[in-house]
């Protein structure tokens, strides 16, 4: 049964989340539209009522506390339950309608879920779809995801999985560059190599080989390194160097002849491999626009397992 208490804190909670999500008390007001004096009363007020404080307030800054992020966390639960319930009452369940925001890594999203884009929204006219490209962890409460698309070998365990397919690291170069510069037979030889990394943290320069129970980490050098993967591909075919990508990255690219295969005897070890990861919060209702989104990825992704 709901008690009295939970239904006079239950706006202040939501005032709450909003603060934290805007990190200020002067855009949190701005949407609510209430003055900034009044909202810093709500969270006194529900502060007293948990008997717990929320932010630690200074004249620059607003940080939430330790104690705070654990009930934001339950209060983002509440609210996203809340979100569905009422989709579930404005839309027809078997209409598909609505927003999805879809995070991806940026390879991933430019060349496997581009190309279906246009299609998809063609088919759906009611859905409006945003796209995120979104490289390393995201987490789809606080970053208000609705789909995520992960390239992992570690899936979210919270999270509904549905596994699309496999993908691996592939490295390769040019035609040119080969016959400029030779084919490297082990991954050692690396060092006397141009070699494009990605330059997104310290160690992407650090690259990792394994076959059989042989290991071996290569420090490579380069004169150019950028974490775009359609510009670092450009780099490979004009000849700067030799270059790691996903397969689906390079497939098109390897079938035309632009791209040779460098060290295939290897597997490489690295971030963002193992499966293709589709991932959602659990619920009991799911929107049409959700399901048909899924079923649309499923009968056209053009990958494998």
């Amino acid at each position: 049964m709901i008690s009295n208490k939970l239904l006079t804190l239950l706006p202040d909670l939501a005032a709450f989340i909003l603060v934290e999500q805007e990190k200020s008390f002067t855009a949190a007001a701005k949407k609510l539209n209430v003055t900034p004096s009044a909202l810093s009363k709500t969270i006194t007020r529900l502060e007293k009522a948990l008997s717990v404080k929320l932010f630690e307030r200074t004249t620059r800054k607003l940080l939430i506390t330790e104690a705070g992020k654990k009930i934001y966390e339950e209060c983002l639960t509440m609210v996203n339950s809340a979100q569905q319930a009422i989709e579930l009452s404005a839309e027809d369940h078997n209409h598909p309608s609505g927003s999805i925001t879809v995070a991806a890594p940026e390879a991933f999203l430019n060349s496997v879920l581009q190309p279906f884009v246009i299609p998809f929204l063609k088919k759906y006219p009611d859905i409006q779809l945003k796209l995120r490209a979104a490289d390393g962890a995201i987490d789809i409460f606080k970053n208000g995801i609705d789909i995520a698309f992960r390239l992992t070998d570690k899936p979210d365990e919270n999270l509904v999985l549905k596994e699309m397919g496999k993908t691996k690291l592939v490295l390769c170069a040019s035609p040119d560059y080969l016959i400029d510069r030779g084919h490297p037979t082990h991954p050692n030889q690396l060092t006397e190599h141009d070699c494009l990394y990605l330059a997104e943290t310290d160690t992407d320069h650090i690259w990792n080989f394994v076959k059989d129970d042989e290991l071996h980490q290569v420090s490579v050098s380069g004169r150019y390194a950028v974490n775009h993967s359609q510009m670092r591909l450009n780099g490979v075919k004009n000849g700067l160097g030799i270059g790691i990508f996903h397969d689906f990255v390079i497939q098109e690219a390897l079938k035309k002849g632009e791209v040779e295969e460098v060290l295939n005897d290897w597997t490489i070890k690295g971030n963002y491999h193992g499966i293709i990861a589709l991932q959602f919060a659990q619920t009991k209702y799911m929107p049409a626009r959700f399901r048909v989104f899924i079923d649309y990825v499923m009968e056209h992704l053009p990958i494998s397992n």
